[in-house]
């Protein structure tokens, strides 16, 4: 009987076992570069039969808070050789999320202090995080303004270097397309941010296609079987909603099939909120059968509010293939070894998730 526990092929990942480490933003990278002490983070959980980074920027227009890493200069690329190494070493596996915040972002974190881009200037209601004298700061997103069908085709070239440095050169085992949460791509999916008049807007396929083209050029470089997505369907998160959502991504996910994923990383509910939302009905089991009818064959991923009872159904049910965990991880960096013995979990400290040294980071306790 398939349990947490049992390996697994995951496109061209062997993986120890079905316990997946969700990406965290632990805010603890100053000038988005990887640090020493990441590596120490990272190696702690590696018991974990996948460990997705942390969200990660593409370019510095992707990036939407402060001191979160990058993937677009050679100190970051080298900090994350690091943290892959080590994390190899462990006999872990690990794959690095491609991140572009779109409208989620403020003007102090933008090139030349310009304003952030989105689909259409559409301002979200929504907070980021400023680091202020070492203190992280709640403040409002920036007024964005609406990217040019023109600068597109740059956008998803920027995802495709990433995807090749990232494995290439920073040896991750692959990577994560983030099109969840309210960040860019998610924008554009959602007719509550896209309100766009070209190619790009309107009709589902036209909101589908920037997310497929960036798909299909990070497939091109680095392989189907070395990427996975994430999607929230129902999210609320960045203050993103869209008026239909079953029909939106059960197109999404048949399209998502002709690319031979390693895997699909579904987030159920609200990240890190309920997980049924009365207010915003969605079928996961028919997002999973259109994948599956159209050929889909990578591992499906659930994620939000997971227990190890809850988890084990999903299995055995076979209504997933990999379980991903987020907040224990951040206080339990032997999480595999605590589900596998039933053994009680350290509770994390929420005053210490966003900046900071080790407090709340590398200091947690293992079993003795």
């Amino acid at each position: 009987m398939t349990s947490l526990f049992t390996p697994i092929q995951v496109g061209d990942m062997h993986l120890a076992n079905r316990i997946v480490m969700a990406p965290l933003t632990r805010n603890r990278a100053p000038d988005a570069i990887p640090t020493p002490l990441m590596v120490e983070y990272y190696t702690q959980r590696a018991t974990a039969g996948l460990l997705i980074t942390e969200a990660t920027a593409i370019s510095q227009q992707g990036q939407g808070y402060s001191d979160v890493p990058g993937l677009y200069g050679t100190e970051q690329l080298d900090g994350w050789k690091k943290i892959t190494d080590s994390v190899h070493k462990a006999k872990g596996k690990i794959v690095v999320q491609l991140w572009h915040v779109g409208r989620i972002s403020h003007t102090d974190l933008q090139p030349d202090n310009g304003a952030p881009v989105a689909p259409s200037a559409i301002a979200a209601k929504a907070k980021t995080v400023l680091i202020k004298e070492g203190v992280p700061v709640f403040v409002d997103t920036s007024m964005p303004r609406a990217l040019t069908a023109e600068e597109l085709p740059g956008i998803v070239h920027t995802f495709q270097a990433a995807a090749r440095n990232a494995v290439e050169t920073a040896g991750f085992d692959g990577v994560e397309i983030h099109a969840a949460n309210g960040y860019l791509l998610d924008q554009f999916l959602k007719n509550g941010s896209n309100q766009r008049t070209d190619v790009y807007g309107g009709s589902i396929e036209n909101r589908a296609r920037f997310l497929l083209e960036i798909v299909r050029t990070v497939t091109d470089a680095v392989g189907g079987g070395r990427t996975g997505i994430r999607l929230s369907p129902v999210t609320p998160a960045g203050d993103v909603h869209d008026t239909d959502p079953q029909p939106l991504f059960e197109y999404v996910l048949r399209e998502l099939a002709k690319f031979h994923l390693a895997y699909v990383h579904i987030i159920e509910g609200a990240t890190g909120g309920p997980r049924e939302m009365p207010d915003r009905p969605i079928d996961y089991v028919a997002l999973k059968r259109a994948y599956r009818i159209a050929g889909g064959q990578g591992a499906w991923m659930v994620n939000n509010g997971y227990d190890k009872a809850l988890a084990e159904k999903a299995l055995t049910s076979h209504d997933a293939d990999l379980v991903a965990f987020g907040r224990p991880f951040i206080a339990n960096p032997d999480l595999v070894r605590r589900l596998r013995e039933d053994t009680a979990l350290n509770t994390p400290d929420q005053a210490t998730f966003y900046g900071g040294g080790v407090k709340g980071y590398t200091d947690y306790p293992a079993l003795a």
